[in-house]
């Protein structure tokens, strides 16, 4: 596995990440009981241990808790786009071999199906369903809540968690210099591009890591493999001169 391909995927997810969790979210809601949009982000390719059939097993569970709802799937990678097919699930869209390099004209197209979706009123929900990248050894199964756009509340510490709680939640009025209906309808776009791109991202960096250590761990096994068997090579070899040399032994004594 290429370490500078790997190191490139990292670094483009960070730059995102970084931008994603200062970023600022403008809220908006639909009437509930529409139906749902899962995104389900897996790889192109297999070789990676249990990348793929974890993000699967996460997105059955998720279909399976809200098989009352109506779904609508779009899964972006071969591996889930052929498994989901197998199971009988029928597809919004469908996206294959756009992770290997992930492109923001490709997550731009996604979020513009996404909003038509959403503002024809088809759907009221959007979830992604990926794996988040932490470590290049370790990973995170995520089900997020695309839209509609929910506020991030700050998780209190053990310390102060008490007190905090007490708290009544204070709720800023901003100043907008233009209408808010004008800046929701210009952000909102922008928020769910930049979701989506930083999902693609996480979930490309995740695969390449993924892929690495599987290769790996391949490569370590293949020379425990190739140490025992040339260990039974050289018993075996050494078994067969031992039976040689007694057979000339005895030979050349019952000759005497």
């Amino acid at each position: 596995m290429n370490s500078q391909r790997i190191n490139y995927a990292i670094v483009r997810h960070l730059i995102l990440k970084d931008w994603y969790l200062n970023r600022l979210v403008i809220l908006g809601s639909l009437p509930v009981g529409l139906g749902a949009l899962a995104i389900v982000l897996t790889g192109e390719r297999g070789l990676a241990g249990a990348f793929n059939a974890n993000i699967l097993r996460k997105a059955n569970e998720f279909l399976r808790e809200r098989r009352a709802k109506k779904l609508s799937l779009v899964p972006v990678g071969k591996k889930g786009r052929d498994s989901l097919k197998r199971a009988g699930f029928q597809f919004a869209a469908e996206y294959v071999n756009v992770l290997a390099k992930v492109e923001f004209s490709i997550a731009r197209e996604i979020a513009g199906l996404v909003s038509d979706l959403y503002v024809k009123d088809e759907i009221d929900a959007v979830y992604l369903i990926f794996s988040e990248f932490k470590t290049v050894m370790t990973a995170n199964l995520k089900v997020e809540k695309l839209l509609p756009v929910e506020p991030e509340h700050a998780q209190p510490n053990q310390e102060s968690g008490k007190k905090a709680a007490e708290q009544p939640e204070s709720r800023i009025d901003y100043i907008y210099e233009q209408p808010v209906e004008k800046l929701l309808a210009a952000l909102l776009p922008k928020y769910i591009e930049a979701q989506l791109l930083r999902a693609m991202l996480e979930s490309s960096a995740a695969e390449y890591a993924a892929r690495m250590a599987a290769m790996e761990s391949a490569t370590r096994n293949a020379g425990e493999v190739i140490q025992a068997l040339t260990l039974h090579m050289n018993k075996v070899r050494q078994a067969a001169i031992t039976k040689e040399i007694i057979e000339i032994v005895s030979g050349a004594s019952h000759g005497a």
